[in-house]
């Protein structure tokens, strides 16, 4: 069976058998571990590369203004799925790759342009201007984060001469790749705004050149990336100094308050100050994270560079530890202190829901037991108001019965009205107390 054209991400892979059905996400995910393959490099080279951090609608812009670029330039433009590209434009060579949160540009040039004409040992020389004017080609997909101008030259000739290119007290070196390299940098930028490195080349081959550029590049570009953490950390310290200043008032005010009122304030003080701290936290959520994340891929990095230390100079990696290793503490601490707020709010409020709830409950048991009052005096009404009813229902039935004696005495003398009258009350006493009993348990039984 023919094979698909792959584009390394989502098409091109046949399953090993026709009638097997394949996981959409199979082709992505077995192309991820070819997503970024170092490409061999040539001694000398001059490499300038630039990261700008994108916003969750700027990856389909700057996608859509780098396949114009590149079709201005009769470039074949990235795969549709694709997350890197790489084309050859005179005089350099342009690597394109989009990550999660930032979009990177690296420029090549050819070792004929990448040092000065006559100084053919001078690093840094010339100037980035020529990179620079072709990256103004571009439109700029975001703010510019990184910045940096690598150079690699061939160690032979130069010596120790490399030190004075960088601060002194700013200096770090180290051998690289069993002693193959040496890399080294001030992780200061220059006048041009660039973070330079230098790599010296002892027995570098190509393919080892390529993956030690980019490992440097990586280095410098998740640094920047994992310090993005601290001004949010700096942001939020007040806010939370704060409430972690009021949290122990209140917890005092907790324990002398009393009455639903009180706490019912308490509680809402509680309330604000916890959504004072979720909003905050929510904010920098995302960015501590990252920020763990991006430390531990430079940690990587650093650890595949296998550097070995040069007298009197810091390594890279324990520079940036030294340097780094604060303000990753910070985030985390930042981070780790969120939490603890967020925790003792949760239980102040539960405590105090607690109590609001418990004086709630009296408050309604005391509602009910005046509800209770004041039906049991209804009823004692009641009973009265039937009791009254009961004699003035027998009281106007026994007028109409001494009317009806009243008028047969006129015809049977022998009836006496007043005694037949008294004789009638307690049969009619009786009636009308059992009739109104049937009806309020006829009215009782269509209540229910």
């Amino acid at each position: 069976m023919p094979r698909k054209k792959d584009d390394g991400v989502s098409a091109g892979l046949d399953p090993p058998d026709p009638n097997f059905q394949m996981h959409p996400a199979r082709a992505r995910v077995l192309a991820e571990v070819h997503a970024r393959p170092f490409a061999a490099m040539e001694v000398p080279k001059r490499v300038f590369h630039f990261a700008f951090m994108t916003d969750p609608t700027a990856p389909l812009k700057d996608r859509a203004a780098f396949e114009a670029f590149c079709a201005a330039r009769a470039a074949p433009p990235p795969l549709p799925e694709a997350k890197h590209h790489r084309i050859e434009l005179s005089p350099a060579v342009l690597r394109w790759e989009h990550h999660g949160e930032f979009t990177t540009y690296t420029w090549e040039f050819p070792p004929e342009l990448s040092l000065a004409d006559g100084a053919a040992l001078t690093p840094f020389r010339p100037g980035p201007e020529e990179a620079i004017s072709l990256m103004r080609q571009l439109p700029q997909p975001g703010p510019l984060l990184v910045a940096v101008d690598l150079h690699l030259l061939p160690a032979k000739g130069l010596g120790d001469t490399y030190r004075h290119l960088f601060g002194a007290s700013q200096l770090a070196a180290s051998e690289v790749e069993a002693g193959a390299a040496l890399i080294a940098t001030d992780f200061h930028p220059d006048a041009f705004g660039f973070v330079r490195i230098l790599v010296l080349d002892h027995t570098l081959v190509t393919t080892q050149a390529g993956a030690l550029v980019q490992r440097l590049l990586e280095v410098e570009t998740y640094r920047t990336l994992a310090l993005l953490g601290l001004p949010e950390a700096q942001a939020v310290t007040p806010a939370l100094r704060r409430i972690e200043t009021e949290l122990p008032l209140l917890f005092n005010e907790m324990r002398e308050s009393a009455g639903f009122e009180a706490n019912r304030h308490l509680l809402d003080r509680l309330t604000a100050l916890a959504a004072e701290l979720e909003a905050g936290a929510a904010q920098t959520f995302f960015r501590f994270g990252a920020t763990r994340a991006y430390h531990e891929l430079m940690g990587l990095r650093l650890e595949a560079l296998g550097e070995r230390p040069v007298v009197g100079l810091p390594t890279f990696a324990s520079f940036l530890a030294r340097r780094l290793t604060p303000a990753i503490r910070t985030c985390a601490a930042t981070e780790a202190r969120q939490d603890d707020l967020s925790r003792k709010l949760a239980r102040a409020a539960q405590l105090l829901r607690t109590r609001v709830d418990i004086a709630l409950e009296s408050q309604n048991g005391d509602l009910l037991r005046k509800m209770n009052n004041r039906v049991r005096l209804q009823l004692r009404l009641q009973q009265t108001v039937e009791g009254l009813s009961v004699a003035a229902i027998t009281y106007y039935i026994a007028s109409i019965f001494h009317l009806v004696f009243e008028g047969l005495h006129l015809k049977l003398t022998w009836i006496e009205p007043t005694a037949a009258t008294a004789a009638a009350v307690p049969f009619i006493l009786g009636f009308v107390a059992w009739t109104l009993r049937r009806l309020r348990k006829r009215h009782s039984e269509d209540g229910t």
